[in-house]
């Protein structure tokens, strides 16, 4: 299998405090049919409580859960070259992605620890990489996971640099998995996507069993409420 070369880190997450006040610029919390003050006072609960057993914040993710917050609401929400975000127009069932394999906590919103980005598996399938995740006890992200890593740390989506998000998956009637898995990188403003869309953040999807040199596989170690 090809091995990628090492990548320079990202920088930390800011804290939840800070990642709270960004979903609440952005309107998330509108979207999730919550208030402001609940978003708030989870992010503060949730920083005491991990500083308590870490000594810092941890660097976690704070996410709402996809039943309040949908990818087809959070991506336009994404910026890049002052450009919105937007999902591909060959995929207008993209709230039907669900977690696969994955219980999510069952609350409004949650934490999501050790986010990767999966740097070592590009140029791996999807079917190649989900069994070395779980080998390494990591669980790849739901979309909605990846689109607020990339709301607040834009520095995860980088050209050539880009990630699948295999958690969610679609399943059709019959009982089958789409073949299809979303994924979250640049537009290069070709085909459908339009000229004045290049270097915008893009939501659409690649074949389970095709690899990509330019995709990783974001990941968690964990997820909590």
């Amino acid at each position: 299998m090809p091995v990628t070369p090492p990548t320079a880190p990202l920088p930390p997450l800011p804290s939840l405090a800070a990642q709270a006040e960004r979903l609440i610029e952005l309107g998330v919390h509108e979207i999730a049919g919550v208030s402001a003050d609940a978003l708030r006072t989870f992010a503060s609960e949730a920083a005491e409580a991990v500083e308590a057993a870490e000594g810092d914040d941890g660097g976690a993710l704070l996410a709402v859960h996809p039943d309040r917050a949908p990818a087809s609401a959070l991506a336009p929400l994404l910026r890049r070259a002052d450009k919105p975000g937007f999902v591909v127009v060959d995929m207008p069932d993209v709230d039907d992605f669900a977690p696969s394999g994955i219980e999510l906590p069952d609350a409004p919103f949650y934490l999501v620890t050790g986010v990767d980005r999966g740097d070592r598996m590009s140029n791996w399938s999807p079917d190649e990489a989900l069994p070395a995740l779980t080998e390494e006890k990591r669980t790849p992200l739901v979309l909605t996971e990846g689109i607020h890593w990339v709301l607040q740390q834009p520095a995860a989506l980088e050209r050539n640099l880009c990630f699948m998000t295999i958690g969610s998956r679609l399943r059709k009637a019959n009982g089958a998995m789409d073949a299809r898995t979303p994924a979250i990188w640049i537009s290069n403003g070709t085909g459908r996507d339009g000229r004045e869309r290049r270097d915008a953040p893009k939501v659409g999807w690649c074949w389970w069993g095709n690899r990509h040199t330019w995709l990783g596989f974001a990941s968690t170690t964990g997820r909590e409420s």
